[in-house]
């Protein structure tokens, strides 16, 4: 008994991890463990039975937050863009413009994965467009299949970590963190890790040409009368939208001064990254538009296709990611505006029909209810595992590794990306983040930097073989038997499931190289969060202090027993420590000091 009651904590994490071996869903399993060892705990009198009472309060409260409403809002969003037609259009235009060099359709795939990402918000989604569209594309031109399909995976699990991703949604909620700050805090890592990705596939072009051969020249589809390529026409229009996205962010401050008539210095970085792109993408589209309309001949074929069919994904970015970034909309609301977007992309492409909208709707309540269903699982485990002291006994746990702040990250890391092989973003979410968080804040690191970290390290759990979901999303589009290609009429080999598994462990290795720049430099996250002006404490008991009036001319307080000895006492004494406005901020300092 007395064992039981001292090492409760201990027990049902145990038992909690007993009962995810027994195949039993994690949602339920959460639940049964949590109900179970409550029961157990107030039979015992480890527990009080008022702590159930807690329960339906904490329940409701799930059901009150905004902040989850932006998950069925943009997973909405990546649906009905995966339906829409834009992947495929991206695909074959950004193909056509990287398949003159080697390893051209590879770098194609991470540019429209790190696109597709950050207006979908779904891996799935990203995984199963680009399967079904570039892969047949790399087998028929020579494409190594390890390399085809880690990139198509590898690209799809953008989705996990650049904004607006789903997991940084979950991460804020159970960091008590704002999701605006988790995107900003997301956005250099995500576009780093994409950069990554391409030099990975540079070097196999380099020292093993063969696995990633360029196009041939009947491929290439999108040439001048003349023959020629038109490229140095979209060189053009990139360097001079890109002179004017630059000259506007170093004059973005001039230019809100102006605006808002009063002198402003410093602009978050966030917000002037935004708007400089902007800004160059509308540059494009202007000069695009009006080659259309007069048929000057400003712009070459292929520059004025890239142009067009970049603008939809770009626009639905800032419509989404720029209205949250500069404060216009929160990201429910950024979500839902997304949504919108989609809807009306898919009705301009006329791909919008009452199928589609009931399969998308179909596969958005499901989603939504799982991750209900599992928040209310871990709410179950949560409540009583912190009526038996679990937080403290997971902080005694690892903030006694050693090496201070570093040992408690490297250990941590350790662990998700062990335990991504058995459960996935949202189950690493509900269960361990809970458990680390009071840990991390109490060694002084950041949660916002925290959360970006362990939504990186998560990123694994979408490759590991060989129960990465993205490996089984590609596995199920991926040709698993030889077929005629329709337009060679040669016969295609099948993609195996070990060449998917080792073409996804490179990207793997990558990603944890990606946790490890994090821990390294931490200004990867921090560089894009708006740096706040430091209290200085000294200054304010200072001001405190000139402001308070002299002790001698605040009268005592009258003993009404003896008014007369009151009086005379209280002519020259000074105030109680416990009314002295400046003893008390004193001793709080001094407390948190401590």
């Amino acid at each position: 008994m007395e064992f039981l009651a001292s090492n409760m904590a201990p027990i049902m994490f145990v038992g909690l991890v007993l009962f995810l071996l027994m195949g039993f869903p994690v949602a339920f399993s959460l639940g049964a463990c949590g109900l179970f060892f409550g029961f157990v705990g107030i039979e015992l009198g480890i527990l009080p039975a008022s702590l159930m009472q807690a329960l339906p309060l904490r329940i409701f409260g799930i059901m009150r937050n905004d902040t989850l409403l932006a998950i069925p809002f943009f997973t909405l969003m990546g649906l009905i863009l995966e339906r829409s037609g834009m992947a495929e259009d991206l695909l074959d235009t950004i193909g056509q413009l990287f398949g003159p060099i080697r390893g051209g359709l590879a770098f194609a795939v991470i540019f429209v994965g790190a696109l597709l990402a950050a207006t979908t918000g779904v891996v799935a989604a990203s995984v199963i467009s680009m399967g079904l569209i570039s892969l047949p594309i790399m087998l028929r031109y020579g494409y190594d299949r390890r390399i085809a399909s880690g990139v198509i995976a590898a690209s799809g699990t953008l989705a996990q970590i650049i904004p607006p991703s789903l997991v940084l949604i979950i991460l804020a909620d159970q960091l008590g963190r704002s999701v605006g700050d988790m995107y900003k805090g997301a956005f250099l890592p995500g576009f780093a890790l994409t950069g990554m990705y391409c030099l990975y596939i540079v070097l196999i072009a380099i020292f093993k040409p063969t696995w990633v051969p360029a196009l041939p020249p009947e491929a290439r589809t999108i040439r001048e009368d003349s023959g020629k390529s038109g490229l140095l026409s979209l060189l053009l229009l990139t360097i001079a939208s890109t002179a004017i996205a630059v000259f506007f962010g170093e004059h973005y401050a001039d230019v809100l001064s102006w605006w808002k008539g009063e002198t402003i210095t410093q602009v978050a970085t966030d917000e002037t990254i935004v708007v400089s792109l902007c800004a160059g993408v509308m540059l494009a589209f202007v000069i695009a538009v009006i080659n259309k309309i007069t048929g000057l001949g400003l712009l070459s074929r292929m520059a004025e296709r890239v142009t067009f069919v970049l603008i939809p994904p770009l626009l639905l970015i800032f419509l989404v990611l720029g209205t949250i970034f500069l404060g216009v909309a929160t990201p429910t609301e950024g979500g839902a505006m997304g949504a919108m977007g989609a809807f009306i992309m898919a009705m301009a492409r006329k791909r919008l029909s009452f199928a589609l909208l009931k399969q998308a709707l179909h596969t958005t309540t499901k989603l939504s209810c799982f991750v209900v269903f599992i928040l209310i699982g871990s709410t179950v485990f949560s409540l009583v595992f912190q009526g038996v002291d679990g937080p403290r006994w997971v902080e005694h746990l690892l903030s006694s590794l050693p090496g201070g702040q570093l040992g408690f990250l490297i250990a941590v890391n350790i662990l998700i990306f062990v335990l991504a092989f058995f459960l996935d973003f949202f189950e690493l979410s509900f269960i361990v983040v809970p458990l680390l968080a009071p840990v991390a804040e109490k060694l002084g690191i950041d949660l916002i930097w925290f959360g970006v970290l362990l939504g990186v390290n998560m990123q694994t759990s979408f490759m590991h073989p060989p129960f990465g979901f993205a490996l089984f999303y590609l596995r199920s589009v991926a040709p698993d038997k030889a077929y005629q290609d329709k337009l060679t009429k040669k016969t295609i080999e099948p993609v195996k499931t070990t060449q998917i598994y080792w073409g996804a462990v490179p990207f793997v290795i990558i990603q944890i190289i990606m946790v490890g720049l994090i821990i390294a430099f931490p200004n990867l996250v921090s560089g894009g969060l708006d740096k706040k002006e430091a209290v200085d404490m000294q200054q304010v008991e200072r001001e405190l202090e000139a402001n308070l009036p002299p002790p001698e001319v605040q009268a005592p307080e009258a003993d009404p027993a003896d008014p007369a000895a009151s009086a005379a006492d209280g002519a020259g004494s000074a105030p109680a420590a416990d009314d002295d406005p400046l003893k008390a901020l004193q001793d709080s300092m001094s407390s948190e000091k401590k």
